[in-house]
């Protein structure tokens, strides 16, 4: 795939969303049934009879006429999930979503051409940037080859949403505008915003007709760089972006009203193509630990990111670059082919520009100056004031495993993902004493404008497991079998969860019919052990895998008592990256790694010592 990336293809990045199937409903009996299953490591006998009589109950009662109110639903849509996930998972939540719902992730450069360097900000900068706008021009061109798993074509609609995209606050919910449009649709905004010390810059990345070059890029940095680094700093509006959601949708309209030539700076930035930050911070970084990095992505100045933005690329001052994503509008897998195909251009050009150095004479940047008043300086005071009380609450701890990788559990006939999807099991039951209800993302792109299914880790196999490792009398041919079991278990239920047979969208689906027919809640979403086994967000672990390259990211826990767990695996390491609350005394996300880390160990000779 990424061989073919840059070049002409005959298939057209678009061309098959037409022919893609609808998402499914499951079968309502399938789905009680995984439902039971999944909540098994959370009850005693007792609790687990009780739950059985309310699915039976809903199954034969409300449960079925919902669900055939869902089918009626889904005859009509493409994708029945797709506005209400949307909705009900990201636009109406109140809580501010840059900290609690963006992603971000360093870029990988820093590994090879681009070691931490003082003094090489701008002019790497001109060429992170040309590439992501040669990216940007791919897909203008839809000349991004279609994702496929075989020759199944996958759903590319995700990428529409990277570029020109914005979300925008309102007072109960927030919508998402996209200005993209290939060039077969149209006009599509062409300049970019640029961050640096409270103020804002505008420039197109055209210039009569083609793209502008490195060095052309490089003029336009430098100007901004030196204009903001010898003048006071502005007053920092886009730290209005972190604030809780109606509160900015709030300071958002009385900004359009304080002066109407507001709005059109506002729509300047939503428009853009994406947010470049010239971030003064100098993050520590080295191949083995990301956790700085980390942090200052997710934590750093709020003045230098558009909380809202679908894509914020961020330079620090030490050439480390990184991103800050709004996780509206796409998934983290979008992110992670962008930042791969940088890094291959990376690779290929030795990290330098070998192209012309004449730049031609383009106009100067243009300063995007707000019409700001004491209440909106005050507004823009409180917002960093509430998000750095929350910033200072996140831990991280993000470090390499270099024992072994992917090469060495293949050789042993173990699926790379589900082992440390049970490597965390364990090493969460080892810390905590019992099961951890676990959020695994499985993709759904083989459907029609597909995202996400929840794949819970926590399995009835996988405590079994767990406890016959915490139990000295378990033989070791004994804890192998069950491992093994535990592994046959995940990898059955990904699959069925990516093939859209998967039962936490659907329950969601059933619950969210029975509140738009003005029915009670069913008692299958009051029952205790819905929530205690991750129903209704709330899974202990957050987890994701990042993918088989060299791109890692990070997000905050799902729960105050929880962990967000991403991790990406090569042939020769594992890379995790766990966050967790200070503020909560039984998380430590520095504890989990380590317990993770030997785990990996365990599991490994496990393998090794019941073959002898």
């Amino acid at each position: 795939m990424e061989n073919q990336l840059a070049k002409s293809i005959e298939e057209r990045t678009f061309q098959y969303q037409d022919s893609l199937p609808s998402l499914p409903v499951p079968s309502l009996e399938e789905s009680l049934k995984k439902y039971l299953e999944s909540v098994k490591p959370f009850a005693n006998e007792e609790e687990y009879k009780k739950t059985e009589e309310i699915v039976r109950i809903f199954q034969n009662g409300v449960g079925e006429k919902l669900h055939q109110k869902l089918l009626e639903r889904a005859k009509g849509k493409r994708n029945w999930l797709e506005e209400w996930w949307l909705n009900v998972v990201y636009l109406d939540v109140r809580i501010p979503s840059q900290l609690n719902v963006n992603f971000v992730g360093p870029s990988a450069h820093f590994e090879h051409y681009w070691p931490p360097k003082e003094g090489t900000q701008l002019e790497r900068g001109s060429i992170i940037l040309w590439h992501n706008l040669n990216y940007w021009q791919l897909i203008r061109k839809e000349k991004l080859p279609v994702h496929k798993v075989g020759n199944t074509p996958l759903d590319m609609n995700q990428f529409r949403m990277l570029f020109s995209t914005c979300k925008v606050p309102g007072i109960t919910r927030d919508s998402i505008i996209n200005y993209f449009r290939t060039e077969s649709e149209g006009h599509s905004p062409s300049h970019i915003a640029v961050l640096c010390r409270g103020r804002i810059f505008v420039f197109d990345v055209t210039h009569e007709g083609c793209l502008i070059t490195p060095p052309e890029l490089l003029r336009q940095l430098t100007y901004i760089y030196n204009k903001c680094h010898s003048e006071p700093e502005g007053p920092g509006v886009p730290a209005l972006t972190c604030e809780e959601r109606t509160q900015w949708a709030k300071s958002r309209e009385y900004l359009i009203g304080l002066d109407p030539e507001n709005l059109t700076l506002l729509e300047k930035i939503q428009s853009s193509v994406f947010v470049y930050s010239i971030d003064d911070d100098s993050p520590h970084i080295t191949p083995e630990d990301y956790r700085q990095v980390l942090l200052i992505l997710l934590t750093g100045n709020p003045t230098l990111r558009w909380g809202d933005k679908s894509y914020n690329l961020i330079s620090f001052s030490n050439g480390i670059f990184g991103c800050n994503c709004d996780h509206a509008p796409f998934d983290a897998m979008v992110m992670v082919h962008v930042a791969h195909y940088v890094d291959e251009r990376i690779l290929e050009t030795e990290g330098r520009w070998k192209g012309s150095e004449k730049a031609r004479d383009i106009p100067l940047p243009e300063e995007l100056i707000f019409t700001v008043d004491e209440k909106i300086l005050n507004d823009i005071s409180q917002a960093k004031v509430q998000y750095f009380k929350e910033a200072s609450n996140l831990q991280i701890a993000a470090y390499a495993f270099t024992s072994f990788g992917k090469k060495l559990t293949k050789k042993n006939g173990l699926h790379p993902d589900t082992f440390i999807q049970l490597a965390l099991q364990l090493a969460y039951y080892r810390l905590h004493g019992r099961p951890g209800c676990c959020y695994e993302t499985a993709m759904t792109r083989y459907f029609y404008h597909g995202r996400t299914e929840t794949m819970r880790s926590c399995t009835v196999e996988a405590i079994r497991w767990c406890q016959s490792m915490q139990d000295p009398s378990t033989s070791l041919l004994e804890r192998q079998e069950k491992m093994l079991q535990a592994f046959a278990k995940h990898n059955k239920m990904m699959k069925e969860c990516s093939a859209g047979k998967g039962f936490d969208r659907h329950l969601l689906g059933l619950l969210l019919i029975a509140k738009e027919e003005g029915l009670p809640v069913p008692e299958l979403f009051t029952d205790p052990l819905f929530s205690r086994s991750g129903g209704g967000g709330n899974f202990v672990l957050s987890t994701s895998l990042v993918g088989y390259l060299r791109i890692q990211g990070v997000m905050v826990p799902m729960v105050h008592n929880g962990y967000g767990f991403f991790y990406h695996i090569r042939d020769d390491r594992i890379f995790v990256a766990c966050s967790a609350w200070k503020s909560c005394p039984e998380t430590d996300a520095e504890k989990l790694v380590q317990l993770i880390f030997h785990a990996f160990h365990d599991m490994m000779q496990l393998m090794s010592t019941a073959r002898l």
